[in-house]
């Protein structure tokens, strides 16, 4: 093997384990991006959803992203209500009040 195949072989292998590991934040924070939030609100508000919610929870919103793109807060707060979880509700509504405030 040539070293330029192996250097590539490798690189590549590195980001393949790289993307597995992903954070629950970083996670999170793309869902939110994906359902249309801005980037700066979804970033805030992953970095306080993670320190308050179980990771069930987080992949359960983080599947509203697989679903549509709500196109702005109040879609996305009644896509967070139809998954029927007041502590889900409670975090997601407090983090885009917070987070729409400092953005």
């Amino acid at each position: 093997m040539i070293p330029s195949a192996r250097a590539w072989i490798v690189a590549a292998a590195s980001a393949a384990l790289l993307a597995g590991c992903a954070t629950p934040e970083a996670r999170t924070r793309s869902a939110l991006e994906r359902t249309g939030l801005s980037r700066p609100v979804s970033a805030c508000m992953a970095e306080r959803m993670v320190d308050r919610l179980s990771l069930a929870q987080l992949q359960r919103i983080g599947r509203l992203g697989q679903l549509q793109r709500a196109g702005d807060f109040e879609e996305f707060l009644r896509l967070t209500r139809a998954l029927r979880d007041a502590e889900i509700l409670a975090v997601v509504s407090s983090s885009g009040l917070v987070c729409a405030a400092r953005n």
